[in-house]
């Protein structure tokens, strides 16, 4: 769970939800935290946000699986929605996460040490993909 060392800590989190076939246009700002937990077996995200189209909370699990040697996240929203998916890392800066039963993915990538850019889009074809949210984290 080292990997996630660029993630730890409390970020203040701008929101740009681009009008999609999943939603309509949106922007806000909110907070989060990421932090280890259970032994550094486990790292959770912990957000609140209010947008445009409303406020939201939710909590993220990631955990390694040894056996598969991929990394596993869970995601609980306030909405009562939950998912799964799989990540792991193209470098120290980079992971990518497919969300499971969805065609979603999603990046997380360090920018700078005070800076990390969320993207997640979906396939409109082979090579193309329309994003439907961004979200800028910045180190408090």
């Amino acid at each position: 769970m080292e990997k996630f060392e660029f993630l730890i800590g409390d970020w203040t989190l701008k929101y740009t939800v681009p009008k999609s076939v999943f939603s309509i246009e949106a922007k806000g700002t909110g907070e989060g935290t990421f932090s280890r937990a259970l032994n550094n077996k486990y790292v959770f995200f912990d957000y609140r946000a209010e947008l445009t189209t409303g406020s939201a909370q939710a909590h993220g699990i990631f955990a390694k699986d040894e056996k598969l040697n991929i990394y596993r996240y869970w995601w609980f929203e306030d909405s009562g929605n939950f998912q799964s998916g799989a990540c792991n890392f193209i470098n120290d800066k980079i992971f990518f996460m497919n969300w499971h039963e969805t065609s979603l993915i999603q990046t997380f990538e360090l920018l700078d040490e005070n800076t990390v850019m969320l993207k997640m889009s979906h396939p409109l074809d082979a090579d193309n993909f329309e994003p439907i949210l961004k979200v800028e984290l910045f180190r408090k």
